[in-house]
């Protein structure tokens, strides 16, 4: 007999063989399979409609679930790093019917004069080359930013918009690289054009920077001025450019606009930017 049995005198008789843990067992159940299960790129990915501001026409573009995308921290430079996906494939928006691209905060925002651009040197030539499958590889994505970067040369955009997309690009390719097969007979050859890239994308993203920082107002791409004149000195550091780094990051340090966290990212620079010019005395 269960330990509910005699609930038949009142009438509750299906209750009687009832496991009274049922409930708790199914949701420790529950959330074991949850643990095990690994969240996949496509899961974190899903189709959303726009409507493109040149051609006037509907179409789907793969974006990122970004409140299901965890962040694991960022680069020197300050790429994000999230776990699964690299969220930084998913950035540019490319119309399918008339080649119209730019990266998602610019989608949306297109003047007449530069729509009309678009239409006579991008539209009337563009073939369409869609994804194959439910996610962006690393090459698809790549293309998609050559695209946003072709379109907003021909549109005339700002300095900094072309130097944001050349930063954002070099992320991507900088994830391809890390991402390649060690097995592959061709790694070593294939790293390395990935690091040729990338460099070529960093000093076009400088070039740009550092022109906007003289010919525009802050915000700059949606990034405040301390965050411009940091990724212009991690930069200007790669490239040796030691003096333009070292001024920024004194002036980000002693700035009262600088936040902490910023403060603290540029007091980790300055000690590199130390480190190297040490480097290069003694190789003298």
């Amino acid at each position: 007999m269960g330990i509910l049995a005699g609930l038949e005198g009142f009438g509750l008789g299906n209750l009687e063989n009832s496991d009274i843990f049922a409930e708790e067992a199914e949701e420790k159940a529950k959330k074991k399979a949850e643990a095990v299960h690994q969240t996949t790129e496509e899961e974190l990915v899903f189709e959303k409609s726009y409507k493109c501001p040149v051609c006037d026409k509907d179409f789907h573009s793969k974006t990122v679930k970004m409140g299901k995308a965890k962040l694991l921290g960022t680069d020197l430079d300050l790429r994000p790093k999230h776990e699964t996906i690299d969220s930084l494939k998913y950035d540019v928006i490319l119309c399918p019917n008339c080649g119209y691209a730019a990266l998602s905060r610019y989608f949306q925002y297109i003047a007449a004069p530069q729509a009309k651009l678009i239409k006579a040197n991008i539209s009337s030539k563009f073939q369409n080359n869609p994804p194959k499958g439910d996610i962006y590889t690393y090459d698809e994505a790549i293309e998609r930013y050559k695209l946003a970067l072709a379109n907003a040369v021909v549109k005339r955009a700002r300095s900094s918009e072309k130097a944001y997309i050349c930063l954002k690009m070099a992320w991507v390719v900088r994830g391809k690289a890390e991402n390649l097969d060690a097995n592959d007979p061709q790694y070593e050859a294939l790293k390395k054009a990935c690091l040729e890239e990338e460099d070529e994308l960093l000093k076009n993203a400088l070039e740009g920077f550092l022109a906007a920082r003289q010919s525009e107002a802050f915000p700059m791409c949606g990034l405040d001025e301390s965050t411009v004149d940091y990724s212009i000195s991690v930069m200007s550091l790669r490239f040796g450019q030691l003096d333009v780094a070292a001024k920024l990051v004194s002036n980000l340090i002693v700035s009262p606009s600088t936040n902490k966290r910023m403060k603290d990212k540029a007091r980790d620079l300055k000690d590199m930017i130390v480190e190297k010019v040490k480097k290069q005395g003694s190789a003298k």
